[in-house]
This record gives structure tokens, sequence and C-alpha cells, in this order.
């Protein structure tokens, strides 16, 4: 066949409209955006499939629930149930309120809103460099106990003693993240990442149509927050994951280290094996509770509970009697290890 001008042209032609339709396609399917901020004083970070610019109804969002549940906004809900104000109960605070009690039920007490007390009187709350002695913390457990304060029919909050103090920080975060991936579904997004705080759900694939990886940092004494030593990978799609530590939030006083977690049955930060627990769960705010429950049961009793649950699974980091560094698996947990 002789090539011809005309040919040439028409081939050219060809060419160049096969490559605009396939950049129309291409350019059909929607980038990754990638959305952060700050809120409840730590960084949140959102990836998403879709054109759309969603930050500005997202850091909406996130304001709203912090009005809700933030104990230290004076203007809160959870703020004006805590000074026992008349107050208008929101959704937020409703399901989180009945959520917290069911985990609460579940743990037997091991998880419990009412510990603010506790972690305002060892420092790790509005005050800084305090200890208290048994007697104030024998004095505390009189207005402590999630048994104590319940929801009535009218939604309203019925308190056994006018004491006691809510503080959700041990579910908000993972709450919050649940509220940020509704409105992401809502609005059709198929494809996406939130993270409050190092509370995370996945849905779909990520960028490079893989599922998405979530690394867990090392349980080592890192109250800065700036080794970011891995401990393992998890591979996850369509699931919820939270992990809980002692170490980062901390400190020495005559040479025995304090922890944040603290046991409300006791009052006291709990001293036991476990360095932390990442729990893998539907939901985030399900997660974020499970693995403080963890952090306070201490080994043997976070085994039962996490075999015991459906669609729950969890890995827990802890020491055994050799002082080495030791991993638990649920075996659905183990499916999701990409890499150690």
């Amino acid at each position: 066949m002789k090539i011809t001008s005309k040919n040439l042209i028409f081939l050219s032609v060809l060419i160049l409209a096969t490559i605009l339709i396939l950049y129309k396609s291409r350019k059909e399917v929607s980038a990754y955006q990638s959305v952060d901020g700050l809120i409840f004083g730590t960084i949140y970070h959102i990836n998403y499939q879709s054109e759309e610019e969603l930050k500005p109804a997202i850091d909406q969002l996130l304001q709203d629930f912090n009005h809700s549940l933030s104990p230290f906004d004076s203007t809160s809900v959870i703020s004006k149930v805590n000074r026992n104000e008349d107050v208008e109960l929101d959704d937020y605070f409703i399901t989180i309120f009945n959520r917290s009690m069911e985990i609460s039920e579940l743990t037997d007490g091991a998880f419990d809103i009412t510990v603010s007390p506790f972690v305002n009187a060892w420092g790790f709350g509005f005050q800084n460099e305090v200890f208290p002695d048994s007697t104030t913390i024998d004095s505390l457990l009189a207005f402590t106990g999630y048994e104590k304060i319940e929801l009535n029919s009218e939604n309203e909050i019925v308190k056994k003693d006018p004491r006691i103090t809510l503080n959700a920080s041990a579910i908000a975060k993972g709450y919050a993240v649940d509220i940020i991936a509704d409105f992401l579904t809502s609005k059709g997004i198929e494809n996406f990442m939130v993270e409050i705080g190092g509370e995370i759900i996945t849905k779909g694939v990520n960028a490079n149509k893989e599922n998405w990886r979530i690394g867990i940092n090392k349980p080592v004494e890192d109250s800065l927050s700036i080794k970011g030593d891995l401990q393992l990978i998890l591979e996850l799609k369509d699931n919820a994951v939270a992990t809980s530590g002692n170490y980062r939030n901390y400190y020495y006083r005559d040479g025995i280290r304090y922890a944040h977690t603290i046991d409300p049955r006791t009052g006291y930060p709990v001293q036991h094996e476990i360095l932390s627990a990442t729990i893998v769960a539907p939901d985030c705010m399900t997660a974020d509770a499970i693995a403080t429950s963890c952090m306070v049961m201490g080994l043997d009793r976070s085994k039962n509970l996490l075999n015991s649950l459906a669609g729950v699974e969890g890995c827990i980091i802890y020491l055994n009697e050799n002082g080495e560094i030791v991993e638990f698996f649920t075996d659905g947990m183990r499916e999701s290890v990409l890499r150690k």
C-alpha cells in the first residue's frame, strides 16, 4: 500500500482522536483529594475520590460535633450536663451516651465515661502536675460509675449524684470518624480514608486501586510522637481501626511510671503487661471504645472479650515474663497483617 499525504493526514487525525478519547475517559475518573485540619486538639487527615471540594462542610460537621461533646468547650452539651444545667441533648450526645453504656455493660465497667474525676485527679485532664492520695481516690469513687447515671425515656440525663461528670474522649474521636464517613458516603463517594488522631475508617480502595494500608506504631515511649517506627502494617477495606496505648501520655513520679489509662473501677492508672491494643471493627466508635477497654482489662480478659465479639478483631501488644514484646492476634486480625 502506497502511503500518500492524504493517508498520513487521515492517520494523524485518527491517532489524535484516539488520544483525545483516551484522555477524556481518563479525566472522567475523579482524582483523589486530601483534606487536613485540626480538631479536638489533634490532627485529622481525609483522603477521598471526588471532584467536589468538601473541606468546608467537613469542618462544619466537626465543629458541630465538638460543640456537643467537647469538655473543653464551656458551651458544649456535655459541659452543660456536667454542670447540671438545663440543656436539650442532641443526637451526637444521645448516640455516644447510649453506646458508652452498652460498652460499659459489655466490659463490666472497664469502659466508663464517668471516669473524668480520676483523669483530672491524676493530672491527665484539666489540671497538670497533680498527684492524688488514697483518700482522694476513695472519695471520688462515691460519684463515679456508669451505673449511677442514665438517660430516661424523655432523653434527659438522670444522675444519682449531682457531682457525676462525663468525659467521652475514649470514644468521641472514633464516633467523629464515623460521622465523616457517613457524610462522604451520602455524597456518593465510594473510596475514602478518614483519620482523626489515629482513629481510622476506610472504604473502597486508595488512589493506586489497592486496599488501604494502615501503619501501627511500635508501643515504645514516645511522648512527642516523633519516632514513628512501625510494629506492623494492616491492609483494610471497608473497616475501621483504632489503637490505644500508654506509650505517649505518661509521667514518672518517684521512679514509678503513671500512664493516662485509668481503671474506672479502682480509680488508679493501670499497671499491667499490655503496651497497646489495636481493634478492627465495622465502625470506629466501637473500635475506639474496645481498644480503651482492652488497655484497662489486661491480657487474659482482653483475649476473652475479643474472641466473644462478632465482627471485631484485635491485636494486643504486650510484654511477656522475660520483658520481650509479644503480639496476640485474633484469627481475623492475623489475615489483615500485611507486614511486620
